[in-house]
């Protein structure tokens, strides 16, 4: 196979296996039994795409594949086994519309797949990690490894988690619909937290070649928009939707000519998406106007739009941010959101301020391993003028990330500690 032909290959399957999974839950209602299929017919495109080329609708070739591996299993009957012999009849009854028109179902808010797929992976049934794993896994497509560092856990762990939790919505034979009322609120929440983890994978790719995920960022920003319509009164859907713009309005700025990572501080502003800081911040104002406590996603859309309305990075105001992680770390006392206001803090009162607060996390289990942390530091020891100390920290993160641009980001800041040591160090 041709390296070409493999790439697009796995571009077909990042951008239409969630798809290909949710509707193939809907017709089989077993979302182990879909992925399944769907795996199977990522099998059969990578033996005859290389041949017959990639067909002009490679999403459609793959749900109708899978359909016909369903019937075939139906036919052995392998399918009578996990009590799914309802199928074959409804598949067969259907064989005029194996391929289904996904498009038009997408714009249905209430009749989409992805939707109920989201809500299916995020059932009471489920422990809150597992609903989490799964919908990463099955909306996002990510592997279990890049589940396992999103959560900070070991990669067996989210494994375990994904298998259990698919045995479990079958025994359970949880409807695949989009709940109402009561169970709807109770399911909101995860349902938010998963969203924002695959736009957060989108954003910043955990592992491969690519700084950014642009499809992860737009299906999560699409199904929150999507939430924003079943929930109207609901400010922390607003908030998460706020928060997604204004972060989803960097993305051009966030990369430069050759692929590789800008920071934040160093983005050209004028590439920010001005369509998409303003509808965030309509978002935003939409929080407001609802009243109420403000959640964890509207304080972190709050911290989003001081950057969206600073001209440049030196009229930012640093100090209203160190006060919105001290709300935020109120409602929600992780290490990461203790690393992140240290960074906040740094940059309102000095990098000795914030790297005291950095050295208080180096003993946090969650962050053992969390290239980010030993990055943070090794930035305020360089702005220190600790140089040795920092390329050690930058050496250090560039070891423990597992995407390519950021680690050729962190070698680069290290060599950059490494002249400034020696030009201090050279005789004057």
């Amino acid at each position: 196979m041709s390296s070409d032909t493999h790439r697009a290959i796995e571009a077909v399957w990042r951008i239409e296996s969630a798809k290909l999974i949710a509707g193939l839950t809907r017709i089989v209602h077993d979302v182990g039994l879909a992925e399944d299929l769907a795996q199977d017919a990522l099998v059969a495109a990578l033996e005859r795409w290389p041949e017959s080329g990639v067909p002009d609708k490679p999403g459609a070739w793959l749900m109708a594949t899978a359909k016909h591996r369903a019937i075939d299993l139906l036919r052995r009957g392998q399918m009578q086994e996990r009590k799914h012999g309802e199928v074959g009849y409804e598949l067969e009854s259907r064989q005029e519309s194996l391929v289904p028109d996904l498009d038009a179902r997408l714009d249905d808010p209430v009749g989409d797949d992805l939707l109920r797929l989201v809500f299916i992976s995020c059932h009471p049934v489920l422990s809150r990690e597992a609903r989490a794993a799964l919908t990463l896994r099955l909306l996002g497509g990510l592997t279990t490894d890049e589940i396992a560092r999103a959560f900070l856990v070991s990669e067996t762990t989210v494994a375990q988690r994904i298998v259990r939790a698919k045995r479990t919505l079958t025994e359970a034979q949880v409807p695949f619909e989009v709940p109402r009322g009561e169970d709807l609120a109770a399911r909101l929440s995860s349902v938010l937290e998963v969203l924002y983890l695959i736009f957060n994978e989108g954003y910043s790719a955990t592992a491969g070649e690519d700084w950014l995920r642009p499809q992860l960022c737009e299906e999560a920003l699409r199904l929150g928009r999507i939430l924003v319509g079943l929930v109207p009164e609901e400010p922390e859907v607003h908030g998460l939707v706020a928060l997604m713009e204004i972060q989803a309005s960097r993305s051009r700025a966030r990369v430069g000519p050759a692929g590789e990572p800008v920071l934040l501080l160093d983005q050209d502003r004028g590439r920010w998406d001005q369509l998409l800081i303003r509808r965030g911040l309509a978002a935003l104002k939409r929080t407001e106007e609802l009243g109420g406590q403000r959640g964890p996603y509207v304080l972190q859309a709050e911290i989003a739009a001081c950057h969206a309305r600073a001209g440049t990075a030196e009229d930012t105001n640093w100090v209203r941010i160190v006060s919105l992680y001290d709300e935020l770390i109120q409602l929600n006392p992780s290490p990461v959101v203790a690393l992140n206001r240290a960074v906040a803090v740094a940059m309102a009162f000095g990098p000795s301020a914030g790297l005291e607060l950095v050295d208080g996390l180096l003993g946090e289990a969650a962050l053992k391993g969390y290239h980010l942390l030993p990055s943070v530091r090794g930035d305020l020891l360089h702005k220190l003028g600790r140089f040795e100390e920092a390329k050690e920290e930058f050496d250090r993160a560039a070891s423990l990330t597992r995407n390519a641009r950021e680690r050729d980001l962190l070698v680069a800041r290290a060599t950059a500690s490494s002249a400034a040591l020696a030009e201090t160090s050279a005789p004057s």
